[in-house]
């Protein structure tokens, strides 16, 4: 029997998968799986498929063949209350939708945000520093990038762990390795979600601002407004992706420094390198593992072709530990040179919508971290969410 290079229901493999990464990317960079999927491992492969336009990011649309038993499923309880995300799809609907709102996140938007940032990091920090402990995941991890989306769409913050849990059942019903009760429950936080966001949509109609959601509700570009069921599932996306990703990121990229003490000091004695020093935990230890794409015509990566229709898994943390671009790659390096050319955020049309703001809250939570408490440290094990495709730490006690 052939041994199988990837296997993503290995316990193992959750639990630290770059080294299974390596073995597949020197064995196989390019495996067809029993399951039908092509798993790339190499970063130029990884890249060329985020970047290229002959690949589809319309799994369901794409695919060639008849749907599997679990692939139905999804299809089948889709809600008619929301449409489908920006995340799938293609131009040039992800083209119009992504214009309507790519303005309330450019680099320059997003700068202006920092002082507000800096002032819950600080409020948290304040608190903690009176203990001498804090949560790291609970207290500043997932509140701060949870109130500052709150405050860009201008969203109230009373059902903030009703919604914690809701954008977990959410993502972990995206998961390769998902259950028909990750299904079942993905389905019921929905139920809740959606009509929770109506309301706050339908108060909002009534009394626009200078806000996102107000900003989504008047958008008009060309004579183009998003449908309701467009605006539901855009807001939704920018309410869960707008916490998820930054959540592990903070909490990943703290564990990896707490392990490379280092990689502290050298930020400590360099704060402004704070912006790279992301990059690099970015690169690193990233928050996104993977992404799916569909090639619409056969597609060689070095030996092996891939044909129109068949579902390609790319590694984003596969690439990201490729020697051939990252020169010792296992090592934490908060100084490295090319840690920007990363995919962590993935690449493309469908490069991260919020990239700035992640990369800033996160410049901010662990820059200050570091700076304020030089005896920092890990207080107990962390826990880590048991995912394949986000990856993150959901409990990090350290002692300050």
């Amino acid at each position: 029997m052939t041994e199988l290079l990837f296997n993503p229901f290995d316990p193992a493999f959750r639990a630290d998968p770059y080294p299974f990464y390596d073995v597949l990317r020197n064995t196989a960079p390019a495996y067809p799986t029993p399951f039908g999927t092509v798993v790339l491992s190499r970063y130029d492969d990884v890249a060329t498929t985020l970047r290229g336009n002959e690949f589809s990011r319309d799994i369901e649309k794409s695919v060639t063949g008849p749907p599997t038993p679990f692939q139905q499923a999804r299809r089948d309880r889709r809600s008619d209350s929301i449409s489908k995300s920006i995340l799938n799809l293609d131009p040039p609907d992800h083209t119009r939708l992504r214009r309507l709102v790519s303005k309330a996140f450019t680099p320059s938007a997003i700068e202006q945000l920092r002082p507000r940032i800096q002032q819950l990091v600080d409020d948290v920090l304040d608190r903690a520093a009176d203990r001498g402990s804090i949560e790291l995941v609970d207290e500043l991890a997932f509140p701060l990038p949870f109130q500052v989306i709150s405050d860009m769409l201008l969203m109230p913050t009373d059902r903030a762990v009703e919604l914690r849990e809701w954008s977990q059942h959410i993502t972990a019903s995206l998961e390769p390795t998902a259950t028909e009760e990750d299904l079942d429950n993905a389905d019921n936080a929905i139920e809740q979600l959606v009509p929770y966001l109506v309301s706050v949509i339908n108060e909002r109609r009534g009394n626009l601002g200078d806000d996102i959601l107000s900003a989504l509700i008047q958008a008009e570009e060309s004579g183009d407004r998003m449908t309701e069921p467009e605006l539901i599932s855009f807001v939704l996306l920018l309410y869960v992706a707008g916490h998820e990703t930054t959540v592990n990121l903070i909490g990943n990229g703290t564990l990896a420094l707490l392990r490379h003490p280092d990689q502290i000091k050298l930020w400590r004695n360099n704060p402004g390198i704070g912006a790279v020093a992301v990059d690099e935990l970015l690169r690193f230890d990233g928050p996104v593992q993977l992404t799916v794409r569909v090639p619409l015509v056969p597609v060689d990566f070095g030996d092996v072709r891939v044909e129109a229709g068949t579902v390609v898994m790319a590694l984003l943390g596969a690439a990201n530990h490729d020697p051939a671009m990252f020169d010792d790659p296992h090592a934490l390096r908060l100084d490295r040179p090319n840690a920007g050319r990363h995919l962590a955020l993935g690449g493309g049309i469908h490069y991260c919508l919020g990239s700035a703001l992640a990369k800033l809250e996160a410049q901010i939570a662990i820059g200050s971290l570091v700076q304020r408490f030089p005896n920092l440290s890990l207080a107990g094990e962390p826990g880590w969410r048991d995912r394949l495709t986000i990856r993150g730490v959901d409990h990090l006690p350290l002692s300050l």
